[in-house]
């Protein structure tokens, strides 16, 4: 093996990261007890799969409740192969983001962050990682989860804001705005998920007018205009869609959930509709604004 990582191997500190384990107590493990049997590189560098860090969560849950460590080689050769649970590697990162979260260390919050958008797809990230968190601890009353959760939206509004600030500076500028309710966080997702080589992503502050839109449009002149709303709109909402649209002169187009339904409400209003959990809102994005779509 070389010193290069291959993707379905991961390093120690990758491990660590995912599980809350000591490394001190993870080469116990290995050298003393034999229980994990990492692989190495040329450079003698420890590498662990996706059943290593399900074997060690295990070993760790079991402990916990009390098997002394001498025991856990009996229950593991115990155990057939078969039947070891399966432990979905999205369930490692968010809980791993919830153990930073909960001790409100932002370097170790930092580190996974970085960890997740180079290993995987920002649209993975966000919809089976990051938001899947912040959801819920968006919905938890237990005494200290309020400031949980407030330190992870403030960590994410920034890193996200930071990536879109960083989108193409020559790229044909794309107006966001999110309507009325939308959290800043869901807004900011919505323009990751569109931000391209092709397009820069300009994100609107929380409360902006939506019948200001076509004054703010005018003075920028962006190429398309997205709006980020929850599905199903409502015949008030679309309305006020409808107004917006007759007074702006750039392609309008509508990003959310479920907009691949149908929406009778919208019926007649030329936009697109694009669906963050699509395939590539992006692409579709970008085919609007160089006019490769009817609406």
């Amino acid at each position: 093996m070389t010193d290069t990582t291959p993707p379905d191997l991961l390093p120690m500190r990758d491990v660590v990261s995912l599980t809350g384990i000591n490394p001190v107590t993870l080469r116990a493990w290995e050298r003393r007890h034999g229980l994990i049997r990492p692989q190495r590189t040329e450079g003698g560098h420890r590498l662990y799969t996706a059943r290593d860090v399900q074997r060690i969560r295990d070993i760790l849950r079991w402990t916990a409740n009390g098997l002394p460590i001498s025991k856990v080689g009996d229950l593991l050769a115990g155990q057939p192969e078969a039947s070891v649970r399966q432990h979905s590697a999205f369930d490692d990162w968010r809980a791993a983001v919830v153990r930073a979260t909960k001790a409100f260390d932002g370097p170790a919050l930092e580190g996974i962050h970085g960890q997740l958008f180079t290993l995987l797809p920002k649209a993975t990230v966000l919809h089976e990682v990051l938001m899947p968190v912040w959801h819920e601890l968006a919905s938890a009353a237990a005494p200290g989860q309020r400031s949980q959760w407030l330190f992870l939206d403030t960590f994410l509004r920034a890193r996200l804001l930071l990536r879109l600030q960083m989108n193409q500076a020559d790229a044909p500028r794309v107006l966001l705005a999110g309507t009325d309710g939308q959290a800043e966080l869901s807004v900011l997702c919505a323009g990751l998920l569109l931000s391209s080589e092709q397009q820069r992503i300009e994100v609107l502050g929380c409360g902006q007018p939506l019948e200001e839109l076509p004054i703010v449009c005018a003075a920028m002149q962006p190429a398309a205009l997205v709006i980020k709303v929850q599905a199903p709109v409502s015949p008030t909402l679309a309305k006020r869609l409808r107004s917006v649209q007759m007074d702006i002169v750039c392609p309008l187009a509508l990003i959310g959930e479920g907009l691949t339904d149908p929406q009778p409400a919208l019926s007649g209003i030329p936009l697109c509709l694009l669906d963050e959990r699509g395939a590539d809102p992006a692409r579709v994005l970008h085919a609007l604004h160089r006019g490769g779509l009817d609406v």
